[in-house]
């Protein structure tokens, strides 16, 4: 597993955490997304917030010559 993923599952168990911590019936739905977004990035490898920036035509990240 990549430093990539495990750095998406660790923002989204954070987030999670600090929904458990203001209580379940405090936090909007809206919070949800974001670690719902990341874990399913860091297990999947497919980030969905990068797919859509690539089509909106950012461009990813040049690695350039890898041996």
């Amino acid at each position: 597993m990549s430093a990539t993923r495990m750095v998406f599952i660790l923002v989204a168990a954070l987030i999670g955490v600090g929904i458990w911590l203001t209580g379940y019936q405090n936090v909007h739905w809206f919070l949800y997304l974001p670690p719902a977004a990341l874990l399913f990035a860091g297990i999947t490898g497919i980030c969905p917030s990068h797919m859509i920036f690539r089509k909106l035509g950012f461009k990813g990240q040049d690695h350039g010559n890898r041996i």
